[in-house]
């Protein structure tokens, strides 16, 4: 059985949403993307947190669903406990700015962690991802205290600013951020702008699980990334502690991870470096030759994520350490030649594919809704549906652009410094497009 989970999302307590992000939408928005398994997100917030443990029920240990979706909602959806802190605080001669995401086995468990945040003096109101000046460690230690099975998971690990090998504000290692609980750090989400193939160059996450989900903070975002588990056995009933053991890495679990979808990284807003005011950005190679000052302004540039994984990688991965197998869909997986790591499908959300087909937002948000209403899911469209299928139901156009992303044909300009890049399915000047992406794309490895 396959479960995809988006378990990284912000609740309608967090800033810059454009619906209301209650749990009932987002239980029916999660049907729509066709997500099993999704967060409930900052649970630490007291008002939050009362409204998960009233509209919530739990169906399997650690694992809960709507008491009451809305009548529109045609697929269960399972929810989990997951919420991001954010640290800010000084070590060494450093201030440290760290997102993670902790998961608790039982709303008795995150009640306690909530009590113990707010005994060391935490303002858990002030906003749905809570902005805390307890360090990662102490995070760890008061996630561990209320609850032996509690994940800590660093987010979006290469953000410049917000994350744990962030240029700007990360450390260098796990063991440095995490310290006596660094063994107890099973995985890492790796964020937009980045994709596995970069995190298997960095040595200390040879053996933790790397994982993938949106960060979502409004509902159309929910699943841009996502992780796929599969279950074992034909019952489709599972546990907070199966989840628990397949995030371990625990050898004969029921559930385990089976893929990550992933964002084009060069659609991150942080995967090159650059300056937003000045108009300028560069590729690795280039930061290698001009050096890491804006041309324009003299400042120190935002160093990217594509620039900060070079610089801690341990190995350079070159095309022939990866294998691009379709399966029956012509779906492309990535896979490395050695197959000890997961492989992943690169994605672009639907209604961005939509928007390029139809060439009006406007047009796609009404397809969008046209689609997933009569013909499937986003995912089963993204990666189940058969292009003639596909053509039938939404036209010629959209199953050639769905071809091209599955085929992982896409004209690709990176983003940096806060600014998204952009993905396109269709150019006019394919030639010249098509020789400026592949170099692009190179400077992975």
């Amino acid at each position: 059985m396959r479960l995809i989970a988006d378990l990284q999302i912000h609740s309608k307590y967090s800033r810059a949403v454009s619906q209301q992000m209650n749990l009932p939408n987002i239980s029916l928005w999660a049907a729509k993307k066709g997500i099993d398994l999704v967060a409930t997100g900052d649970w630490t917030h007291p008002l939050w947190f009362r409204e998960i443990k009233s509209t919530l029920k739990e169906v399997f240990p650690g694992v809960f669903k709507v008491k009451d979706p809305l009548p529109s909602q045609k697929r269960e959806v399972y929810f989990i406990l997951s919420t991001e802190i954010s640290s800010i605080y000084k070590q060494g001669d450093k201030v440290r700015r760290i997102h993670n995401l902790v998961f608790m086995s039982s709303l008795q468990a995150a009640e306690k962690f909530i009590k113990l945040l707010q005994k060391r003096g935490c303002n858990l109101m002030a906003d749905g991802r809570p902005v805390v000046g307890l360090s990662s460690i102490e995070i760890a230690e008061l996630a561990f205290e209320a609850d032996s099975k509690a994940l800590v998971i660093p987010a979006h690990i290469w953000t410049p600013w917000f994350s744990l090998f962030g240029s700007n504000s990360g450390f260098d290692s796990i063991e440095e951020a995490f310290g006596p609980y660094a063994d107890k750090i099973y995985a890492v989400e790796t964020g937009l702008s980045s994709d596995p193939i970069m995190n298997w160059q960095i040595k200390e996450l040879d053996n933790r699980t790397i994982l993938s989900f949106s960060d979502a903070h409004s509902l159309p975002k929910l699943g841009r990334e996502a992780t796929v588990f599969t279950l074992k056995g034909d019952k489709k009933e599972f546990s907070y502690n199966d989840l628990y053991s397949a995030i371990k890495g625990e050898k004969g679990a029921r559930m385990e991870v089976a893929y990550t979808i992933e964002f084009f990284p060069e659609e991150g807003k942080y995967h090159w470096s650059g300056h937003r005011n000045c108009n300028v950005k560069f590729s690795p190679d280039e930061i290698e030759k001009q050096g890491k000052t804006c041309p324009v302004c003299g400042r120190p540039l935002t160093i990217g994520v594509s620039d900060r994984v070079r610089q801690l990688s341990a190995r350079k991965i070159t095309e022939d350490d990866l294998i691009y197998k379709q399966n029956s869909k012509g779906v492309t997986f990535v896979i490395d030649k050695e197959k000890k790591r997961k492989p992943f499908v690169s994605l672009v959300p639907l209604l961005e594919i939509l928007e390029e087909v139809e060439g009006s937002p406007v047009k796609a948000k009404r397809k969008y809704e046209e689609l997933t209403e009569s013909f499937g899911t986003e995912f089963e469209i993204l990666l189940d549906k058969s292009l003639e299928e596909i053509a039938l139901a939404g036209g010629t156009k959209l199953s050639q652009a769905i071809k091209r992303v599955r085929e992982r044909k896409v004209y690709l300009d990176p983003g940096y410094d806060g600014v998204f890049g952009k993905v396109n399915v269709f150019e006019e000047k394919e030639e010249k497009k098509d020789e400026w992406v592949q170099k692009s794309q190179l400077q992975l490895f």
